[in-house]
């Protein structure tokens, strides 16, 4: 989302701050804290919930707190005194009190009714759904001209894999080729929420393609790109086209059903909506609202018992609520993610993100191996599930096969990069370089992927290890006080516990670095 007040930009999904269209330098921590307080501006933010959100319920001085807010108020042109943005409820809390515009938010519209023939009703999938149309040939393309049918063609072939989402078929689809469609019109006739179309440029020796993904119902865009290279790579380019508007649509698609969702009365939310609320918790990574994340898969299984995604988010948060040590009860955390995963398994065996979060399960029992085989069996499914990729890139890297582990990482970054999990990609790479030995390269990774929005606490102790690797013992120190003021408790064993490497050497690199770091 773009949150925009005064001449300053909040972009959400870039995690970024610009003002007067330059973007402005901003830590982690104060761009978070900067994006509660504008999403909850209709309210006052408690100082209870700033520390739950923002250090997951640590126990931090009044200090640091002081700080962050001060921060965030001069990376915005504010002062204490003035108070244009941020104003303090002394006693309470925070409330942000400048007007804001948002854009890139998409109207709700009710979905105009389908005609049918007498004695026929529509049936509305619960599930989203979508219609590739044929693209759009601009210009003479010569021996080129199939690439406009060929193109989105293959893109139905690949989404039908798709376990989550209705794909209308190419007989129903390719029918519709006015270069004047009406996208609702489309949706109506199809019965789709979804419409993606396009263009095909060729220009001498140069192709251009353009994408856009509307929303039915409204006949708002939810997602464009264009992709430009020479008309002699077409076979290149197409791959490169197929792989990132795959992954496009596994990020662009659920980003907005939660968002659509919020607009509905949370007691009356169907299971998918119930679903997509969760993941937009579930990717925030923090006690909270894992929690909250948890509640709502709960209620999608609850009115949807069949809904295999919905047991595999169960999984994840589960999982997470283990691998984070938030709990004394990490084998019985353990064993639920393990228990969720098979159930999703049950119900729909083709799906990657259930076959991904059973391959994640492994990780907890240090059975890496055990972890890569479902994990493979996901990217066979979706070979463009980024997700599905980076944690088969993870499994490799621990397992010691770190080149292999570069080459699947970098395509995870390649195909997703606005992804919640990039953090976690970026920590992978790190780790790839530890492991045959590049330690300033694996530094200069950990660092970047501490400072990426999301990141928890283990990111930073990578990066205070690295750190210490190559002798820079004043960032060492830094993260190393970083980890300590976010979890004082976190020892070597709990790292070691989260990243069973198998390398001997690694291993024994990692924790001398760890204990010259004071852990």
């Amino acid at each position: 989302m773009l949150y925009r007040f005064d001449s300053i930009e909040l972009d959400t999904a870039k995690a970024e701050l610009r003002k007067d269209g330059a973007a402005r330098p901003v830590e982690p921590q104060v761009l978070a804290l900067l994006t509660l307080l504008v999403e909850n501006r209709e309210r006052l933010v408690s100082r209870d919930e700033i520390l739950d959100k923002i250090w997951d319920g640590r126990v931090v001085s009044d200090a640091a707190l002081s700080s962050r807010i001060k921060s965030a108020r001069q990376a915005i042109g504010d002062d204490g005194q003035s108070q244009r943005f941020i104003r303090t409820i002394h006693g309470r809390g925070l409330r942000f009190v400048a007007e804001v515009k948002v854009a890139r938010a998409v109207p709700l519209a009710e979905p105009p009714p389908v005609d049918l023939p007498a004695g026929q009703q529509a049936e509305q999938p619960t599930r989203p759904s979508i219609a590739v149309l044929p693209f759009r040939l601009v210009g003479d393309a010569g021996r080129y001209t199939a690439i406009a049918d060929a193109l989105p063609h293959e893109l139905i072939t690949e989404l039908s894999r798709l376990r989550w989402l209705f794909v209308t078929a190419r007989g129903s689809s390719f029918r519709l080729r006015s270069e004047d469609a009406d996208m609702r019109e489309i949706g109506r006739v199809l019965g789709v929420r979804y419409c993606l179309s396009g263009t095909v440029d060729v220009a001498g020796t140069a192709l251009v393609v353009t994408v856009e993904l509307v929303d039915t119902r409204s006949g708002g865009v939810v997602w464009a790109d264009r992709f430009a290279g020479l008309v002699d790579d077409v076979h290149a380019i197409r791959e490169d086209i197929r792989s990132r508007i795959l992954t496009a649509l596994e990020l662009q698609i659920p980003l907005h059903e939660a968002s659509l969702a919020r607009l509905t009365v949370t007691g009356n939310l169907d299971a998918w909506s119930a679903y997509h609320l969760g993941l937009q918790h579930m990717y925030r990574f923090n006690r909270t609202d894992n929690a909250a994340a948890t509640a709502l898969f709960q209620q999608a299984v609850a009115q949807d018992p069949g809904f295999a995604r919905a047991h595999a988010g169960l999984s994840f948060v589960h999982f997470q609520t283990a691998f984070m040590r938030h709990t004394d009860d990490i084998a019985g955390e353990s064993d639920l993610a393990r228990r969720f995963a098979e159930r999703g398994l049950e119900l729909d065996p083709l799906d990657p993100f259930v076959n991904f979060t059973m391959g994640r399960t492994f990780w907890l029992s240090g059975d890496l191996e055990g972890g890569l085989a479902w994990l493979e069996r996901a990217t066979a499914i979706s070979p463009n599930y980024a997700q599905g990729i980076y944690a088969k890139a993870w499994t490799e890297t621990l397992a010691g096969r770190g080149l292999q582990g570069r080459a699947h990482v970098d395509l995870s970054m390649r195909l997703s990069p606005l992804d919640p999990l990039y953090y976690a990609m970026l920590g992978t790479r790190a780790f790839t370089h530890m492991v045959v030995g590049e330690d300033l390269a694996a530094a200069e990774w950990a660092e970047r992927a501490a400072r990426s929005p999301g990141a928890h606490v283990l990111i930073a102790m990578i990066a205070s290890a690295t750190q210490s690797m190559i002798g820079n013992d004043v960032k060492a120190a830094h993260w190393a006080a970083n980890v300590r003021e976010r979890n004082p408790v976190l020892t070597r064993a709990d790292f070691f516990r989260s990243f069973p490497m198998k390398s001997e050497v690694t291993r024994a690199r990692l924790a001398n670095a760890l204990e010259r770091c004071g852990f």
